[in-house]
């Protein structure tokens, strides 16, 4: 979705739930008709429900779920997945961790390393990090006003860009069928491709409930990255021939 108004529509709806087409086109500064052209987009991409006389969030589309709701779901699939990724680290890498909640269950598995330093965009990942006693890094940038939790933009991506890293452990909000990867942050997703880009090594963590799923924002194929770790054997769950090596405890 490269659509600003109907990022500014999901915005509203998710921090109030409903909201009026009147109130929308007073906010977004536009008229009425253009946010009802903006509301049938949205509902055909699930995102969004008309209702009389505006819309509200769809049920099942946490465009904008927060990083304290993101790491309580699936919790115990999330650690499952940390501890066997952690199995693909060796003491002296140098790690890239994106700004997800799984993420920042590798984070917890990195004090019993040795000389192991981090590169990650995500603000309470590097808290955790801080506290363990790790060497992180900070990428820089702004704080994201989708996802407060990471911090994103062109200062974040110039420090990635400048570095090469062992490993680089990133997430995503969902996998289809055919093993195309999304997720609900558009801006989040430029800097885990620079960090595909940037490591000897891609490794994504993914557990089954977001299997035969979409997104609003296409990352990458599973093609593209060399490790895929979960909770459980999915290869039932995708129709895609060209899989990554598979690890699952």
């Amino acid at each position: 979705m490269r659509d600003d108004q109907e990022r500014e529509i999901l915005e509203i709806l998710q921090s109030k739930k409903k909201a009026s087409t009147e109130e929308l086109a007073e906010k977004l500064y536009v008229s009425p008709s253009t946010v009802r052209r903006k509301l049938n987009a949205l509902q055909k991409k699930g995102l969004a429900v008309r209702i009389h006389g505006g819309a509200q969030i769809g049920d099942g589309s946490e465009f904008l779920p927060s990083f304290a709701t993101r790491s309580h779901q699936n919790a115990p699939e999330k650690k499952r997945i940390a501890l066997t990724a952690a199995r693909l680290i060796r003491n002296g890498d140098l790690i890239f961790l994106d700004g997800s909640s799984s993420a920042f269950f590798i984070a917890g598995q990195l004090s019993g390393f040795k000389n192991v330093k981090v590169v990650t965009n995500g603000i309470d990942t590097l808290s955790l990090l801080s506290r363990a006693g790790v060497e992180a890094y900070s990428t820089g940038g702004r704080i994201s006003p989708a996802n407060r939790s990471v911090l994103v933009g062109h200062y974040a991506e110039e420090m990635i860009s400048s570095l090469h890293a062992d490993i680089a452990f990133f997430s995503a909000q969902s996998v289809a069928a055919d093993g195309e990867v999304y997720d609900c942050f558009e801006e989040e997703n430029v800097l885990r491709r620079k960090m595909l880009q940037g490591a000897s090594r891609s490794v994504l963590l993914c557990d089954s409930t977001k299997f035969r799923k979409t997104s609003p924002f296409r990352l990458c194929a599973l093609s593209d990255v060399d490790c895929l770790v979960s909770d459980r054997d999915v290869r039932p769950l995708l129709d895609a021939d060209d899989l990554p090596e598979l690890l699952f405890p």
